[in-house]
């Protein structure tokens, strides 16, 4: 099981304003942010359902390896709707809203890169 996860994003700012506006419609909100004068190194902020963060970004230089995150939703509309918002949000396509057969009957997931080029996914394993 996963507690939390975290990327490192290149424009802090730019990057919690997309994340704000692509994970709204699956229900995880910005709930927590600290500067890096409380962390003693970085500015980070976290996105989750209250009163928990479970998806986190922090100011830095990512790397080469790109990120692969997958939110879990329970219908094919918060699907579309994460991506729909991701594109509006600045997100670039990596794979619009369908079934995933590959992975089994049920996955139905849409794919989006984050403005430094994270695999950001939403994916539903119910039938609709």
């Amino acid at each position: 099981m996963i507690d939390h996860t975290g990327i490192i994003v290149s424009d802090f700012e730019r990057s919690k304003s997309f994340y704000a506006a692509a994970l709204e419609p699956i229900g995880l909100l910005l709930i927590a942010e600290y500067s890096a004068s409380t962390t003693g190194s970085t500015d980070i902020a976290g996105f989750g359902q209250p009163p928990e963060a479970e998806f986190w970004l922090s100011l830095g230089n990512p790397g080469s390896v790109r990120v692969h995150v997958a939110f879990r939703v329970h219908n094919h509309a918060a699907v579309e709707a994460f991506y729909n918002a991701a594109l509006a949000a600045g997100g670039r396509d990596n794979g619009a809203p369908g079934f995933r057969t590959q992975y089994h009957p049920n996955y139905y997931a849409a794919f989006v890169l984050d403005p430094d080029g994270h695999n950001i996914e939403a994916v539903c394993h119910q039938p609709e």
